[in-house]
């Protein structure tokens, strides 16, 4: 059995394949060849840096059209990560507005700027570090991670999913509750890093691996 971690040139793959071989003997491989990402059992897609760009570079490597039948058909287990979570949406904020893949209804938003803590002290955008993490419905992925866990986040975007079955986590972050860890048939996508989240993050990749939807 085969882990494929896509590799559009965008993405912090080498971290999440070593990551993914901490927690599991199978094969795992980062890869742009449609045959091996056909050919494997599980798929992770990784995104980092600006969402424009990311969405591009899927397109360019002419491996936008092989995501979207994979999702389309559900035909594997796949993880989004970061802004592979991010692309999995409508449409984005970001760069004056990006149409992303629409696997789930909603769309990415800027934190504003104008956040503050409840001690009236100005929140950074982006957000970056440790955060806690609101499990809001069961999912395999959360087997033996602790309600209320905190996880490593990166990011000035967040998603806001249309429907709420799809809203397996939340985070707060000043005045907004992001939508952190969303899930739909076999895709489960997360905005945090769980290859940078320590204990917990290694435990939802290890689920991942052996996750049968």
């Amino acid at each position: 059995m085969t882990i494929a971690v896509i590799d559009y040139g965008m993405g912090n793959l080498h971290s999440v394949a070593k990551a993914l071989e901490h927690v599991t003997h199978e094969n795992v491989v980062i890869t742009r060849d449609p045959r091996r990402i056909l050919g494997a059992t599980r798929l992770v897609l990784p995104g980092q840096g600006a969402i424009r760009d990311c969405v591009g570079e899927l397109e360019r490597t002419e491996l936008r059209g092989l995501v979207d039948d994979i999702l389309t058909r559900q035909a594997k287990p796949l993880l989004g990560i970061c802004v592979g979570q991010q692309m999995l949406l409508e449409r984005s904020e970001e760069n004056g507005g990006v149409d992303c893949l629409g696997f789930f209804p909603g769309n990415v938003n800027r934190f504003p700027a104008t956040m503050r803590d409840q001690h009236d002290q100005r929140l950074k955008v982006p957000h970056m570090g440790w955060n806690l993490l609101e499990q809001q419905q069961p999912h395999p992925l959360w087997d033996g991670i602790d309600q209320h866990e905190h996880f490593y986040f990166v990011h000035s975007y967040y998603v806001e999913a249309a429907d709420d079955a799809h809203v397996f986590g939340t985070t707060q972050y000043g005045s907004v509750n992001a939508h952190v860890a969303i899930g739909r048939d076999s895709t489960f996508a997360v905005q945090f890093h769980p290859e940078k989240s320590a204990r917990a993050g290694l435990r939802l990749l290890e689920n991942f691996v052996s996750w049968t939807p």
